[in-house]
């Protein structure tokens, strides 16, 4: 594939956008033109010939710009080849076995015919916002989990796939 990569994301903390960046280096490496844009900043999929759609995961949903973004372009990315990715476990498992998808974006993952879902660990450091990421904060249990060799793995696997697409 010659097109263009867009790599929407949902973060809050920018967490997500990391990983999100992390896959454009990947996939600009491996010779692809990539955009990497906040779910929220998207208003057109007619230039992006595929699609890397990604989120944090609060209370075991995606981070609502990614929900949005997803439900406004529905129809559009069920016409392209479309990864998804999650981001959230604040603890080593996700580098240590496979994590299914939260129910909604199995649903989504369904609806669109994604060639993919992966979970990344997740990160929650510093000074946040909201009662429960301080008490999580608080409590000892904040990290970054992220493995960005997982990360990169993972984001050959989508660019082998996109380069084998006639």
């Amino acid at each position: 594939m010659t097109g263009t990569v867009l790599i929407a994301y949902g973060s809050k903390y920018g967490s997500t956008a990391d990983i999100a960046q992390r896959i454009a280096e990947v996939l600009t490496k491996e010779g692809m033109t990539v955009d990497v844009r906040s779910a929220a900043d998207v208003t057109d999929l007619g230039r992006y010939d595929a699609v890397v759609l990604g989120a944090g995961l609060y209370a075991g949903r995606w981070h609502r710009d990614a929900r949005r973004f997803a439900h406004r372009n529905r129809r559009a990315l069920a016409r392209r080849p479309v990864w998804l990715f999650s981001s959230g476990p604040l603890d080593a498992s996700a580098s240590e076995r496979d994590i299914p998808p939260a129910p909604g974006v199995r649903r989504l993952a369904r609806r669109i015919g994604a060639r993919g879902h992966v979970t990344f660990g997740g990160r929650l450091e510093g000074d946040v916002e909201g009662r429960v990421a301080r008490m999580i904060i608080k409590s000892g249990k904040g990290g970054d989990f992220r493995d960005f060799e997982q990360i990169a793995a993972w984001a050959t696997t989508v660019a082998q796939d996109l380069m084998s697409d006639p």
